[in-house]
């Protein structure tokens, strides 16, 4: 590596980011409850090597923590609910540590019905579903994820943000090796992956973002300021839309448009809801769930024989060496955090 490039950044172990993140969080006042939960978040980002969800979403905490937009001494509690039903009143904290709380009971709930749904509420969620949805995935359930954001996204044929980025992650029990995971944001990219193209001065690709006036731009500042776009067109803004619906108004929670509102400038991270699915084969399929189980690995066993790849095929490989060989922050980056911490 040339040195101009290795002056570029910082390397860490995964126990230094740790340490990087518990620091920052507790200066910046964030309950001893759930320094943990939000640091483990920002852990498994870097870990995954996905930059756009590691140390970068601190900034984004402090932002948070700082505007006053999160509680930081919440206490999440349960709410009376239907019989498959968790419902978790979050008290305006980050999601992590109400998803902790609510994540044995949906566990109990589709052991006992088949299907579990937790819903979080009055929650700040600043990063990626996957870690909730291998932790379902954990139990031998086949889980689904979404939540909305903040309004940035504009609809197929639109010109102004109205949808959130929106993600969906999903996740399938494997009986050996690592689980068929995916999460992806409904918007043609994850609003963090424009933040750093920014930060780097880097144009970002044509169909990710259009401008204020609602033309096309590779500018990342014009798209940060104009609305990305979803992907694929109507369809991805289709199942933007049913995120809005379903982790909305469907659990008494607010859409993108609402939680913008409620940011009222302030940059925070988004606010709102959390909806959490958690499907037990057993339920549906008895004695038979573990065959029937078993035999969709012909499927993934044909996509793989083409030649194509498995959803984190990537994260997973990421992760078997990251604990040994540590992650690479950018320098700029690095240094803004430890002027925090």
């Amino acid at each position: 590596m040339p040195d101009q490039q290795k002056d570029a950044t910082v390397h860490l172990s995964l126990d230094e980011v740790r340490d990087l993140a518990h620091a920052i969080l507790t200066r910046e006042g964030l309950g001893a409850d759930h320094i943990g939960p939000v640091a483990e978040t920002i852990v498994a980002g870097e870990r995954d090597a996905c930059a756009s969800h590691g140390v970068y979403r601190l900034t984004n905490c402090i932002r948070t923590l700082r505007s006053g937009k999160v509680n930081p001494q919440a206490h999440p509690v349960v709410r009376p609910s239907a019989s498959a039903v968790v419902r978790i009143d979050a008290d305006g904290g980050f999601a992590q540590r109400a998803f902790d709380l609510g994540l044995p009971l949906l566990i109990e709930k589709a052991r006992t019905h088949g299907i579990g749904l937790l819903a979080i509420n009055h929650c700040v969620h600043f990063a990626a579903l996957w870690p909730e949805v291998e932790a379902v995935v954990a139990h031998g359930l086949v889980a689904l994820a979404c939540t909305p954001s903040h309004a940035w996204v504009a609809p197929a044929g639109g010109t102004a943000p109205l949808f959130g980025t929106n993600p969906i992650a999903f996740g399938w029990p494997r009986p050996e090796g690592d689980p068929f995971i995916f999460d992806f944001a409904t918007s043609a990219v994850a609003r963090g992956e424009i933040e750093l193209h920014r930060r780097t001065g880097k144009a970002i690709p044509e169909g990710w973002t259009i401008d204020a006036d609602g033309n096309p731009t590779t500018d990342p500042e014009a798209g940060l300021s104009g609305a990305l776009l979803t992907f694929g067109g109507h369809k991805g803004s289709a199942l933007s839309a049913m995120v809005e619906l379903i982790a909305g108004p469907l659990i008494g929670d607010m859409t993108s448009a609402e939680s913008l509102a409620h940011d009222d400038g302030a940059l925070a991270s988004p606010y709102g809801g959390e909806l959490v699915i958690a499907i037990d084969p057993e339920g549906i399929l008895g004695d038979a769930a573990a065959g029937h189980v078993a035999r969709a690995e012909a499927l993934f066993t044909a996509i793989r024989a083409q030649g194509a790849r498995l959803p984190s095929e990537r994260r997973f490989a990421a992760r078997r060496h990251t604990p040994q060989t540590g992650v690479d922050i950018p320098r700029a980056l690095y240094e803004e955090l430890a002027a925090f911490a």
